[in-house]
Protein backbone atom coordinates (compact mmCIF):
# COMPACT_ATOMS: atom_id res chain seq x y z
CA UNK A 1 0.00 0.00 0.00
CA UNK A 2 1.25 3.49 -0.84
CA UNK A 3 1.41 6.45 1.53
CA UNK A 4 -1.88 8.27 2.05
CA UNK A 5 -2.42 12.02 2.02
CA UNK A 6 -4.03 13.15 5.28
CA UNK A 7 -4.04 16.94 5.04
CA UNK A 8 -3.09 19.83 2.78
CA UNK A 9 -0.44 22.14 4.25
CA UNK A 10 -1.13 25.79 3.47
CA UNK A 11 0.25 29.21 4.28
CA UNK A 12 -1.74 32.43 4.51
CA UNK A 13 -0.53 34.79 1.82
CA UNK A 14 -2.99 37.64 2.34
CA UNK A 15 -6.60 38.59 2.77
CA UNK A 16 -9.45 39.58 0.51
CA UNK A 17 -12.96 40.96 0.83
CA UNK A 18 -15.66 38.41 -0.09
CA UNK A 19 -17.93 40.27 -2.52
CA UNK A 20 -21.02 38.26 -1.53
CA UNK A 21 -20.78 38.48 2.25
CA UNK A 22 -18.49 41.49 2.64
CA UNK A 23 -16.41 39.50 5.14
CA UNK A 24 -12.62 39.59 5.17
CA UNK A 25 -11.26 36.13 4.41
CA UNK A 26 -7.80 34.62 4.23
CA UNK A 27 -6.04 33.79 0.98
CA UNK A 28 -4.12 30.52 1.31
CA UNK A 29 -1.51 28.83 -0.88
CA UNK A 30 -1.06 25.06 -0.81
CA UNK A 31 2.62 24.34 -0.05
CA UNK A 32 2.62 20.62 0.71
CA UNK A 33 0.94 17.60 2.20
CA UNK A 34 0.83 15.74 5.51
CA UNK A 35 1.14 12.05 4.67
CA UNK A 36 0.62 8.74 6.48
CA UNK A 37 3.17 6.06 5.62
CA UNK A 38 2.66 2.32 5.48
CA UNK A 39 4.37 2.01 8.87
CA UNK A 40 1.84 4.36 10.52
CA UNK A 41 4.24 7.27 10.80
CA UNK A 42 3.34 10.72 9.55
CA UNK A 43 5.62 12.74 7.29
CA UNK A 44 5.49 16.03 5.41
CA UNK A 45 6.12 16.69 1.74
CA UNK A 46 6.83 20.36 1.00
CA UNK A 47 6.89 21.82 -2.49
CA UNK A 48 10.48 22.71 -3.46
CA UNK A 49 9.50 26.20 -4.61
CA UNK A 50 8.14 27.15 -1.15
CA UNK A 51 10.35 29.68 0.64
CA UNK A 52 9.00 30.81 4.05
CA UNK A 53 11.04 34.03 3.77
CA UNK A 54 8.72 35.16 0.97
CA UNK A 55 5.57 35.11 3.13
CA UNK A 56 4.25 38.55 4.19
CA UNK A 57 5.40 39.35 7.74
CA UNK A 58 3.84 42.66 8.87
CA UNK A 59 4.51 41.94 12.58
CA UNK A 60 8.16 41.00 11.92
CA UNK A 61 7.79 37.59 13.58
CA UNK A 62 10.67 35.08 13.51
CA UNK A 63 8.41 32.20 12.41
CA UNK A 64 5.79 31.30 9.79
CA UNK A 65 2.43 29.66 10.58
CA UNK A 66 1.40 26.77 8.34
CA UNK A 67 -2.22 25.60 8.48
CA UNK A 68 -3.69 22.15 7.89
CA UNK A 69 -6.86 21.62 5.87
CA UNK A 70 -8.53 18.41 4.85
CA UNK A 71 -7.90 17.89 1.13
CA UNK A 72 -10.56 19.78 -0.85
CA UNK A 73 -12.41 20.40 2.41
CA UNK A 74 -13.33 16.70 2.57
CA UNK A 75 -11.97 13.52 4.09
CA UNK A 76 -8.60 12.40 2.77
CA UNK A 77 -8.82 10.55 -0.53
CA UNK A 78 -7.69 6.94 -0.77
CA UNK A 79 -4.12 6.36 -1.89
CA UNK A 80 -3.57 6.11 -5.65
CA UNK A 81 -3.56 2.61 -7.13
CA UNK A 82 -0.32 2.99 -9.07
CA UNK A 83 3.06 2.78 -7.31
CA UNK A 84 4.77 6.11 -6.55
CA UNK A 85 7.68 7.33 -8.67
CA UNK A 86 11.16 6.84 -7.29
CA UNK A 87 12.82 9.76 -5.47
CA UNK A 88 11.67 12.95 -3.81
CA UNK A 89 12.34 15.15 -6.83
CA UNK A 90 9.26 13.96 -8.70
CA UNK A 91 6.47 16.49 -9.23
CA UNK A 92 3.31 15.47 -7.37
CA UNK A 93 0.16 15.35 -9.51
CA UNK A 94 -2.11 18.35 -9.00
CA UNK A 95 -5.38 16.48 -9.22
CA UNK A 96 -8.32 17.85 -7.29
CA UNK A 97 -6.51 20.72 -5.52
CA UNK A 98 -8.53 23.81 -6.39
CA UNK A 99 -6.09 26.05 -4.53
CA UNK A 100 -2.84 24.34 -5.49
CA UNK A 101 -1.55 27.38 -7.38
CA UNK A 102 -3.02 30.49 -5.84
CA UNK A 103 -6.70 29.65 -5.46
CA UNK A 104 -8.73 30.65 -2.44
CA UNK A 105 -9.98 28.96 0.71
CA UNK A 106 -12.62 30.87 2.59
Amino acid sequence: MAAQKIMDITVKTGEYQDPQSGMTKGRYQNVGSLMLGDDGRQFIILERWFNPAGIPNPQNRPSVILSLFEPNGQQAAPAPQQPPQQGYGQQAPQQGYPNAHGGYRG
